[in-house]
């Protein structure tokens, strides 16, 4: 359960040597300089880094390799610790690892940063976006910074990859927005994907999840500190960003589990009946959360990182079917049965567009309670859908 809580908080939001499953498997940061990108609206973006981690070994043909691609608010920490005595490893170590479902004895396992990663006051985040320091100017970008898309942070890894030597990816595996990165790799670079796994994503954003996302982007806009956008040396804006990140919790989880974790309220309770402007246990549970995490994240770099969300679609056509056409791996989905965010339906449509096109698709639903964050929680239940898939010829 701890796990559990560090997760819940976290959506509130060099190779290493190989290790026996009894022991910790230990990893570290590294950093990743691009000297420019250009992104996909054809802004140039100087000094580019981004951090990222591996698990395992690159075996000498190079094509063993996995990248693993994060959801909103994580970042590339997917498994193991950075020593024996974190209290907890990566949001996905229940299923990477020696002998685990993406079994680092076999596999190469990678994992970057993105761009305008939500929280690069986190000390194991890397990343450039909105807080970072222009060069050509020697102060923060600000909304100067170019919108950016998941086909940029896409790009950017395919850097990485490249600058290791990577010719052919085994599989991209991802969750949420990393599920999205997925899918645009395989539509994007299909010639270097052999597998994809979109876990709890989608193929495109529609107009109901679009709105869905702008939710997360007003309270931030609507918030005085924010001063459109030109806060960096002020008061940032803490209280739009930490309803932000509450919002962003409480679309992830279903009502069952938010139900059995979030204290019980009385009848009538004394505080809600003296004032409207009094907290209730409910609310001062996931809002204080959401306030104790809003230190570690960037208001600009949330926004960021909503649009390229709401901008999204495979392959970046102008549908959907076209944007597939390109893809020549073998895709599985694994969406969440109770996902109230990105609702299986999205999933279904690019996996019956898929197989229209002749391509090799697979669809399993993940069971669970928490909904949206199944795709964190509950992705064990399907470690051996997920190892077959990957073994699979």
């Amino acid at each position: 359960m701890k796990m559990a809580q560090k997760l819940f908080a976290l959506v509130l939001f060099c190779p290493i040597f190989m290790v026996s499953a009894n022991e910790p498997m230990l990893v570290e940061k590294q950093e990743f300089v691009l000297p420019n990108y250009t992104t996909v609206g054809g802004e140039t973006i100087a000094e580019v880094r981004i951090g990222w981690e591996a698990y395992g070994e690159l075996n000498e043909a190079k094509d063993n390799a996995i990248l693993i691609t994060h959801f909103f608010s994580g970042n590339s920490h997917a498994a193991g610790k950075y020593s024996a005595a974190d209290p907890l490893p990566g949001y996905w170590d229940s299923i990477i690892g020696p002998g685990k479902a993406i079994d680092t004895n076999k596999y190469f396992v990678l994992s970057s940063d993105t761009l305008v990663n939500g929280f690069p006051h986190d000390p194991n985040v890397i990343t450039t976006g909105p807080a970072s320091i222009n060069p050509a100017t020697g102060e923060p970008y600000g909304l100067d910074f170019p919108v950016v898309t998941i086909k940029d942070f896409v790009n950017v890894q395919h850097a990485l990859i490249t600058e290791l030597g990577i010719e052919k990816l085994h599989a991209v595996v991802g969750a949420s927005m990393g599920s999205l990165q997925a899918i645009e790799w395989a539509a994007s670079y299909p010639n270097q994907v052999e597998r994809m796994v979109s876990v709890i994503g989608a193929g495109a954003m529609d107009a109901w999840t679009i709105m869905a996302l702008e939710h997360w982007a007003r309270p931030i806009k609507l918030d005085p500190n924010w001063n459109g956008g030109d806060y960096y040396g002020a008061q940032p804006p803490l209280e739009g960003l930490s309803h932000t990140l509450a919002m962003i919790t409480q679309q992830a989880m279903h009502p069952k589990i938010m139900n059995i974790r979030a204290p019980q309220q009385e009848t009538l309770p004394a505080a809600g009946l003296e004032s409207v402007l009094n907290p209730l246990p409910a609310t001062s549970y996931l809002f204080d959360a959401a306030k104790m995490r809003a230190s570690l994240a960037d208001a600009n770099h949330i926004l960021y990182l909503v649009r390229a969300n709401q901008l999204f679609i495979a392959g970046h056509q102008q549908t959907l079917a076209d944007g597939l056409k390109n893809i020549q791996a073998k895709s599985l989905f694994m969406p969440a049965k109770n996902d109230l965010l990105l609702q299986p339906y999205l999933a279904q449509q690019a996996h019956q567009l898929l197989l229209e096109q002749g391509k090799q698709s697979e669809y399993v639903e993940i069971e669970g309670i928490w909904g949206h964050l199944d795709g964190l929680f509950s992705i064990s239940t399907e470690a051996e859908t997920l190892k077959n898939f990957l073994e699979s010829e």
